[in-house]
């Protein structure tokens, strides 16, 4: 039952200091009513003693310390949950924002989720074809992955997201697939182009948006991936379905976090960002994965933005030792004119092996794979040694890969935003390249596959 109470104290910013409550739990729901009549929802930070610290939702401007009531709801922010969700777009707090009529829930879950028994977590081991050749063909995405976009400031990543968010599919069987996408901090552009692109492409029918705008409150911005997370578990463990959940952008999330830590006077950790902030996006990234015993799976695309490109940044430093990896977009490749410009040598995905090879991708893809990295790595290696010593000085084996460098980023990496590639294609794509070296650079694939796959090199 709700507790209500008169006895605000003190507000400052978004935060309410209310005095004299009893039984108040932390994360627990709260309602303030102005003496207007209107109701803005909040949720407890802080409890000491008789005292509970509230941050709102929308804000605390105009609020009348003496006569606002404040009702302490005795649970925590939940969100209803249906297959009706499926095709919808919301708000950061879960408020429809398409024009389309309220959501009947068929159940209400708590945003905060229920941890997962480590031992009940079943290894992700399954392809999922992203249509996009630098990702499939290298740093290949298993179901059940976190595998995050480290992008830059002005980079593609959003067209990047809804690119793999509509083409994003499991290979080879007849399943439920569905994509939860959550956007914090974006501008109403960004906003804009997501959903137009969703409804244009048709991708809209088997997705679930939920979008917070650069100007919605700070607070908000932490429960959108939540509420994001809440929707894809029930569609996954409930309903069976294959989510990819798309979380964009992390950054602003993290810079949300600080500013309500700096609002509290907690003592700042890096870069002036909670101590917590480990934890805190590990509460994120670890609603990822499969459960035993279930059919559904959640894989994770988490993009964040790397303040001024710096990888030693905490929010993509932290991230990388939470989650499998990291796709790393790249400006140089972008000043070429390169879409995606995703720089295949510092991207990883550490299940790429658990989700290739025969019965999933095809047999040759592990070595393909290595072959194409490696002569890429060395193609690069040439390409500054040209700068350096000149074209005269480079041996054919260097001009070759070189070419070869030149080559793999206009026509492997190099993709136009509509263009999905089946992993044969991407492939075939990585065999055609190989043709360009010398047979005795090929080391790292077998020879029954060259002759089956690159018969002119036989």
């Amino acid at each position: 039952m709700a507790k209500e109470y008169l006895t605000v104290e003190e507000i400052v910013g978004p935060l309410v200091l209310v005095g004299g409550v009893e039984g108040v739990k932390f994360d627990e729901l709260v309602e303030l009513e102005m003496p207007t009549g209107e109701i803005r929802r909040g949720k407890v930070l802080e409890v000491h003693y008789d005292k509970a610290l509230v941050q709102l939702f929308e804000g605390s401007s105009g609020v009348d310390v003496y006569k606002s009531r404040i009702r302490f709801m005795g649970k925590g922010i939940e969100l209803g949950v249906s297959l009706d969700m499926l095709g919808r777009v919301f708000d950061g707090m879960g408020h429809p924002i398409d024009g389309g009529p309220r959501i009947i829930p068929e159940k209400r879950l708590d945003i905060s989720g229920n941890p997962t028994n480590p031992y009940a977590r079943d290894y992700p081991s399954e392809f999922i074809q992203t249509g996009i050749s630098a990702i499939d063909g290298l740093n290949t995405l298993v179901r059940g992955q976190k595998l995050p976009i480290f992008s830059g400031f002005g980079l593609p990543h959003p067209e990047l997201a809804a690119q793999i968010a509509r083409q994003a599919t499991v290979l080879g069987k007849e399943e439920k697939f569905a994509v939860v996408f959550g956007a914090m901090g974006i501008t109403f552009e960004e906003a804009n182009y997501f959903i137009t692109d969703f409804k244009r492409t048709g991708a809209i029918d088997r997705a679930v948006l939920f979008v917070n705008l650069a100007d919605d409150p700070a607070i908000e911005r932490l429960a959108t991936p939540r509420l994001a997370l809440t929707t894809a578990e029930y569609l996954a463990f409930d309903k069976d379905m294959h989510v990819l959940v798309i979380l964009t952008d992390m950054t602003n999330y993290c810079e949300a976090l600080r500013e309500i830590s700096a609002a509290r006077k907690e003592v700042p950790g890096r870069r002036g960002y909670p101590g917590y902030l480990y934890t805190d996006l590990a509460t994120v990234y670890e609603r990822a994965g499969r459960i035993q015993g279930k059919k559904g799976s959640i894989t994770q695309i988490p993009v964040l933005s790397m303040p001024e490109d710096d990888k030693t940044h905490p929010i993509p430093d932290l991230t990388g030792y939470i989650t499998e990896g990291q796709i790393i977009l790249d400006r140089a490749l972008q000043r070429k004119g390169i879409y995606p410009p995703i720089n295949v040598l510092p991207s990883l995905s550490r299940l790429r092996d658990r989700g290739i090879g025969e019965g999933k991708t095809r047999e040759d893809h592990a070595g393909l794979s290595n072959q194409l990295f490696a002569a890429y790595a060395r193609g690069k290696e040439a390409e500054e040694l040209k700068v350096i010593l000149g074209e005269a000085a480079l041996t054919e084996t260097d001009r070759a890969l070189l070419k070869f460098s030149e080559e793999f980023e206009r026509r492997y990496v190099q993709q136009t935003l509509d263009e999905n590639r089946t992993i044969e294609e991407t492939l075939n794509l990585g065999w055609e390249l190989l043709g360009l070296l010398p047979r005795e650079e090929l080391k790292r694939v077998k020879d029954e596959h060259i002759k089956k796959y690159m018969k002119e090199k036989a």
